[in-house]
C-alpha cells in the first residue's frame, strides 16, 4: 500500500497545523485517498484549520480516534496542504460522502438547521494533502 492508501484509510487524522506564532493544534478529520498522492478532507470555509493552512502549508497527519487521541508509536506523515473552495472542492467531498455516508448526511442537516437561525450557509471548501515521499 502507498501512503495515501494508508492514510486514507483510516477512519480518522489527527492533522497538526501552525498558528503564526508558531503553536501547533491537532484537530481529527474525516480522510480520504483522492489518489495522485494526495488525500484530503472537507470543512467550513470559516474554519479556523483553513486560515492556519493559508498561512503554513506544512502539515502532519497521524491515526487517532474520533476524539483525536493518537495512540504511543502511531506513524506519523507529513505534507503540504492546500485550500480549495467551489467547484475545486467537489471530488473532496464526493469522496467524503461516499466514504462516510449517512455521517455526512446528519452533519448537512445539523448544519441546515443551525442555517436557519444564521440565515447564513458556510460554504465547503476542501484541504488537499499532498504526502512527502
Amino acid at each position: 500500500m502507498t501512503s495515501p492508501e494508508i492514510v486514507g484509510s483510516q477512519r480518522y487524522v489527527s492533522i497538526a497545523t501552525r498558528r503564526r506564532n508558531g503553536t501547533t493544534v491537532d484537530t481529527a478529520v474525516w480522510i480520504v485517498d483522492l489518489g495522485d498522492e494526495t488525500v484530503g478532507f472537507t470543512t467550513d470555509v470559516t474554519a479556523g484549520k483553513v486560515k492556519r493552512v493559508h498561512n503554513f502549508s506544512e502539515v502532519t497527519l497521524r491515526p487517532c480516534d474520533r476524539r483525536g487521541i493518537v495512540a504511543p508509536g502511531a506513524p506519523t506523515w507529513h505534507g503540504t496542504a492546500a485550500v480549495l473552495t467551489g467547484d475545486a472542492a467537489r471530488p473532496t467531498v464526493r469522496a467524503i460522502r461516499r466514504k462516510y455516508g449517512w455521517q455526512v448526511v446528519a452533519i448537512d442537516v445539523a448544519s441546515w438547521v443551525r442555517s436557519l437561525w444564521t440565515r447564513r450557509r458556510a460554504e465547503d471548501a476542501a484541504i488537499v494533502i499532498t504526502l512527502d515521499p
